[in-house]
């Protein structure tokens, strides 16, 4: 089944890190939306009929629209696309926007997954990153949805210059406590033009310690380990029965559509990305126009994305997917890091070990096709 992502470009206020694309004001929050609806329809054809399995609102922050806002895109999705019964349907909120009459208004909307931007559960690395809620109501709010809502995740990040092992470890046990059934844990990564990478490059800010984010991830995957949590993709962690269906489609080649500025598609040939430009998108839209680009794959690309992409997974690479002159180099090629431990062959599959995952990247593109 397809998924389909819809990016709300609007936050409270800019996180140090964050390079997605958003804006600080909601003065076209309405424009935005009546886009959004109309690009629904335009976009109808675009997955070819298939059944859509997952609904994921993100961004920005979701949960800053109205619940009629929200209301009307899941039923304009519901009426244009076809969507499977026991759909997954998540919205990414922030702790500072979760109340109890929110957490009823959206379950009554169809909403059956919270995807939580908890961050830290420290006052001082929340204000370090610039996030706009605090401590307590990280800890107040979320316990208030679990109350309503069981399908939870929750996002954690390590390796910041201020995280003790032990604040890093109280962060995790404290999701741990709260019975949270999904975590998706993310090393700080200091991204282009960001305030984070300006701050840095002028010395009113610490760097990121390598070391010290290796040592946290495999701290963290022995703690969830212990827990009880499925380690099935690089940052994500999941109880039995509760790993996201959206973000699996990704890793799984499966066809998605993003409507809104800066979303991203893929229809099993091609890639294509909006425009990230609120003003552009919008008035676009009203013309009929989606403005994107666009590239398709070559079937080297294509054999790539996968090498990429299945060795974030538990599963790993599954070498019957590929061609069989391609795959016997690929084990070639393998076989210093199997000889290392840093990675492993079970049957048809290449699967990263513990270690193996602190290089993911590296070892995946060392295994590209040319």
């Amino acid at each position: 089944m397809a998924g389909i992502y819809i990016h709300i470009p609007f936050c409270k206020q800019a996180c140090h890190y964050c390079n997605f694309h958003f804006a600080t004001s909601l003065r076209h929050k309405n424009e935005l939306v009546a886009a959004l609806l109309k690009e629904i329809e335009i976009q109808q054809e675009y997955l070819g009929k298939e059944t859509v399995g997952t609904i994921y609102l993100g961004g920005g922050t979701p949960s800053l629209l109205d619940i009629s806002d929200i209301r009307s895109l899941v039923e304009k999705i519901r009426a244009v696309y076809v969507v499977a019964e026991n759909a997954e349907l998540t919205l990414e909120t922030n702790p500072d926007d979760i109340n109890e009459e929110k957490l009823i208004s959206w379950k009554e909307t169809g909403i059956n997954r919270l995807s939580i931007g908890v961050q830290s559960f420290f006052e001082e690395d929340l204000q370090w990153m610039n996030r706009a809620h605090t401590g307590e109501q990280a800890m107040v709010n979320l316990q208030l949805a679990t109350q309503y809502f069981t399908n939870i995740t929750i996002d954690l990040i390590y390796g910041t210059p201020g995280l003790t092992n032990e604040k890093w470890k109280h962060n995790v046990e404290t999701a741990i406590s709260f019975n949270i059934p999904h975590l998706s844990c993310y090393a700080l990564t200091v991204e282009p033009k960001t305030p984070l990478q300006k701050m840095i490059s002028q010395g009113k800010a610490q760097d990121v310690n390598p070391d010290k984010q290796s040592e946290q991830f495999l701290l963290l995957m022995q703690w969830l380990e212990e827990a009880g949590y499925e380690h099935y993709e690089i940052s994500n962690f999941a109880k039995p029965g509760f790993r996201s269906g959206h973000n699996s489609s990704y890793w799984q080649g499966k066809k998605y559509l993003g409507l809104g500025p800066s979303a991203h598609s893929f229809d099993g040939n091609s890639r294509q990305w909006n425009v990230s430009n609120n003003t552009i998108y919008i008035e676009s839209i009203g013309k009929g126009i989606v403005p994107f680009e666009k590239e398709t794959l070559t079937p080297v690309q294509k054999i790539n994305e996968y090498i990429m992409t299945s060795l974030r997974t538990s599963e790993g690479l599954d070498m019957d997917k590929i061609e069989k002159g391609i795959s016997d180099k690929l084990v070639e090629k393998a076989e210093k890091y199997i000889n290392y431990g840093s990675m492993k062959q079970e049957s048809n599959y290449l699967i990263l070990t513990k270690e193996g995952k602190l290089l993911a990247d590296g070892i995946a593109a060392n295994l590209f096709i040319s």
